[in-house]
């Protein structure tokens, strides 16, 4: 029997008009854009849909990107389509454990935004940065960072995508070593702070505090976390893998690997864009994958997954 997995989208892969199709064919996923506005006193419709300039600050680009996938996953389980397991690239996984039911959406969304903030706030702006090394070992790229004070592996994505984050000084410095060292490519990235680094200890105590205010349920689906590749079973453990999730590397291609291992053939990447399908055709290129970012997509999905 197929086993499938929701995966869910993170920063980055947001863009104008998300959600505004699925919002338009989808009263259930329309009430999710109506429910984020009333959580964040604030039309997150109009911030979706025709305000660029607000959607590209981290603030406002997570619940947005939050919303737009909880949105979709409504829509998807109007078709009674459930998963096995979820697990979201950083902002995802709280995507992820409103799709498990840990999370009441409400709460989620709230707390997003705070989490956008703090993470803003957490390192100046220009003083940090973040680099895409392509085409470089794992192995390599740790010990590089070990050697270079204030860069750190922040995404290991998928075979040949390692991100690098750090003091900017300091990310320049490691990708010149790790062009040396035979990386095919660096790239700096278009992120205003050092994420899932330790520059951003404050932003990972601030956000602990914020979470100390909600209420989690139980774990009805199973959820893998980025920070260990692993399952989370206790949901009084998730707040603290939250916390740590924006101070340590996100091990996504881990987590793909340990979905695999157990019996995952069909992966469903919810939310805007398919970076993920992108990063799981480079991890195993035999699994089933589709995105779901609007009723087209949802309606292609459904056909497929209709004949497995």
């Amino acid at each position: 029997m197929s086993k499938k997995a929701f995966l869910f989208a993170g920063q980055g892969a947001q863009y104008l008009g998300m959600g505004k199709d699925i919002s338009h064919n989808f009263k259930v996923s329309d009430h999710i854009f109506e429910k984020a506005s009333d959580a964040l006193s604030m039309d997150v419709k109009k911030l979706c849909f025709e305000e660029e300039n607000l959607l590209n600050k981290t603030e406002y680009t997570q619940p947005a990107i939050l919303t737009t996938s909880v949105a979709l996953l409504q829509a998807l389980y109007t078709y009674d389509i459930k998963p096995d397991v979820v697990a979201g690239l950083s902002l995802g996984e709280y995507s992820a454990l409103v799709a498990n039911g840990a999370f009441d959406f409400a709460d989620a969304v709230k707390v997003v935004k705070k989490r956008g903030q703090y993470m803003q706030e957490a390192v100046p702006e220009g003083v940090g940065g973040m680099a895409a090394v392509l085409g470089c070992e794992r192995s390599t790229v740790q010990q590089v960072c070990g050697e270079i004070k204030e860069v750190y592996p922040a995404n290991f994505n998928c075979p040949g995508q390692i991100v690098i984050a750090g003091k900017k000084q300091a990310v320049d410095k490691a990708g010149e070593a790790l062009l040396e060292a035979g990386a095919r490519r660096v790239l700096k990235l278009k992120v205003s702070g050092p994420f899932h680094t330790p520059l951003l200890e404050k932003a990972a105590v601030w956000l602990q505090e914020e979470l100390e205010q909600i209420e989690l349920r139980d774990i009805a689906i199973p959820y893998i976390t980025n920070v260990t590749a692993d399952y989370v079973t206790d949901s009084k453990d998730i707040k603290g893998w939250l916390r740590a999730q924006v101070i340590s590397p996100v091990n996504w291609e881990d987590t793909i690997r340990r979905m695999i291992q157990d019996g995952v053939d069909t992966f469903i990447e919810i939310g805007p864009g398919k970076v993920l399908s992108g990063f799981l055709k480079k991890i195993d290129r035999k699994k089933t994958c589709v995105n779901i970012e609007d009723s087209k997509t949802l309606e292609k999905a459904i056909t497929l997954l209709g004949g497995i």
